[in-house]
């Protein structure tokens, strides 16, 4: 397998762990083309708590880019990928993302539409994959432009590491147990599972196709540095910004990001509405791992029996049949 030799000139092959095989899904990759409706959807899902509402609804102001830019990524390195089974897990993945991205795009409406602009923090997001992250990266164009392949292979291992969490969120919003006794809206749970189960369901790909590309250690690691406290800066700072712009929500709860943290991680141990903040720490020691591969996190028979069960995967192939 042809390593990809990176930039700084670190040999793969001296740093390279023992990995295990690449998981083998049960079947192939199913785009889910669901829809929601959200007419009864209030913008705090969660009875009484906008607070944990909130920390969960930075993900529809941040997932439609990031996934979009997931998919645009992922094609450009398909041409790169010689095994035909991770070719077809590429082309499963690209399609569930594409659809993730939709419906959380739609809640986007949803929300202006209750008095929430969040445009604000969506051209942040823009700016972050669209212009940070592109093929021509402010700051790294000349990189870039000599050094395709390679940059292809570090976004492909900054989607790699994202993965984890998103698996990691996955499998905790399929655990969520606390939502359901809150009373948390059903079609908000359900579009969150149905999220949740599917990054469940391939989240072994993206590390895959890093590992068919380069699989550099150091690299994994480096990235995982990286997106760790940018992710967790991000979220906080996409609460911070919902709870400051929906007029419903007490001025009480508009505090500083400090508070916010201290608050989340009291909301997680008494309420169990939120992921802890040792959960995701816990998930990144996982991948820096010498051995770790994605599917020892999480299982996709649990992944599938939610899907077995959403209405709204119930309710599109009942359209389709």
């Amino acid at each position: 397998m042809t390593k990809t030799r990176l930039a700084w000139r670190v040999p793969s092959h001296a740093f390279e762990p023992s990995i295990p095989p690449m998981e083998v899904l049960p079947t192939r990759l199913e785009s889910r083309r669901v829809r929601f409706r959200w007419n009864q959807t209030p913008p705090s899902f969660i009875p009484d708590d906008p607070f944990a509402s909130h920390f969960i609804n930075v993900l529809h102001l941040l997932l439609p880019e990031g996934e979009r830019w997931f998919c645009d990524v992922f094609r450009k390195a398909e041409p790169l990928i010689t095994d035909a089974k991770l070719r077809d897990d590429v082309r499963g993945f690209v399609k569930q993302e594409s659809a993730h991205a939709h419906a959380h795009a739609v809640l986007l409406e949803h929300f202006h539409a209750r008095g929430i602009d969040t445009k604000p923090f969506t051209d942040q997001m823009a700016f972050l994959f669209e212009r940070l992250l592109s093929d021509s990266p402010i700051g790294l164009e000349r990189y870039a432009r000599q050094n395709p392949r390679d940059w292809i292979v570090v976004r492909v291992a900054l989607i790699a590491a994202i993965e984890q969490f998103t698996s990691f969120l996955g499998d905790w919003i399929l655990e969520a147990e606390a939502l359901d006794r809150a009373g948390a809206d059903v079609t908000m749970l359900d579009l969150l599972r149905w999220h949740g189960a599917e990054e469940v369901e391939h989240r072994s790909v993206a590390f895959d196709l890093f590992q068919h590309l380069s699989g550099n250690y150091p690299l994994r690691v480096a990235t995982m540095v990286v997106v760790l406290p940018a992710l967790l800066s991000i979220w906080f700072r996409g609460a911070k910004f919902m709870l400051e712009a929906d007029p419903r929500v007490s001025p009480a709860l508009r505090r500083s990001i400090p508070h916010l943290v201290a608050r989340f991680e009291s909301s997680a141990r008494r309420t169990g509405r939120v992921p802890s903040l040792g959960g995701f720490l816990a998930a990144a020691g996982r991948y820096v791992g010498r051995d770790f591969h994605p599917s020892q996190d999480g299982t996709t028979e649990t992944a599938l029996a939610y899907l077995a069960r959403s209405p709204a995967v119930r309710e599109l192939r009942a359209s389709t049949s």
